[in-house]
């Protein structure tokens, strides 16, 4: 007689009640990277806040490495949940956007919104980054991921016929690879700089920098 065949059910209910633990202690470890700093922010602690017992923050999301990433990437996001890159809006905005200038503007634009948010919490990963070699990793990861990232913003520039020819894509996506790392909102805006001085220099920059008709859309 053959043995009955398995099915495999996931209940919706399920997943959405998965998806909110994952969102609630995302949120609670947030508040406490920002509050005490990656090294200070206990496991125990983020799961008391968000009401849940230290095993579920690791299967729901993982150990404190794994917390970072995914805080970052919901900040990122603009979402309860961590998004990947080319699902965040501001990504889709970019792709849309007709001209080099515009795809520029639109990006820096997106940043002024996002570092006073993210940038804290890369602070926090870099200081640790200094003593703990899982955060050295997390912090070396996302860099690369960056700069990947910023290589195919080049190559969504380079469609337009707007960029210099004189550099390659490899060049320009380092120049905004550069521009665009936390540490310079941090540093500019300790300085007094308000985000939409940042907005308005980093899309200066790039256009003067990068376009062939450096001219501001918008």
């Amino acid at each position: 007689m053959p043995e009955p065949v398995k099915r495999t059910y996931t209940s919706p209910r399920r997943a959405e009640l998965a998806a909110r633990t994952r969102a609630e202690v995302l949120a609670a470890a947030h508040e406490l990277f920002l509050e005490r700093g990656y090294a200070a922010a206990a496991v125990t602690e983020i799961a008391r806040r968000a009401r849940v017992n230290v095993d579920t923050v690791y299967t729901s999301v993982g150990r404190k490495p794994q917390l970072m990433m995914g805080v970052i990437d919901r900040t990122l996001g603009s979402s309860d949940q961590p998004l990947p890159a080319l699902e965040r809006d501001y990504v889709k905005a970019v792709q849309a956007a007709p001209t080099a200038a515009l795809k520029l503007r639109t990006y820096a634009e997106a940043l002024g919104r996002l570092m006073p948010r993210v940038s804290p919490l890369f602070t926090a990963l870099r200081e640790a980054a200094l003593t703990d070699p899982e955060c050295a990793a997390l912090n070396e990861h996302i860099a690369r991921r960056r700069a990947s990232n910023m290589r195919l913003l080049a190559a969504d520039l380079r469609t337009t016929g707007e960029l210099r020819s004189d550099l390659d894509d490899d060049e320009v996506a380092e120049l905004i690879w550069a521009t665009n790392a936390p540490d310079w909102y941090t540093l500019v805006t300790s300085h007094g700089w308000t985000p939409e001085r940042y907005v308005r220099t980093l899309a200066d920059i790039w256009c003067r920098t990068l376009l062939v008709r450096p001219h501001h859309d918008g």
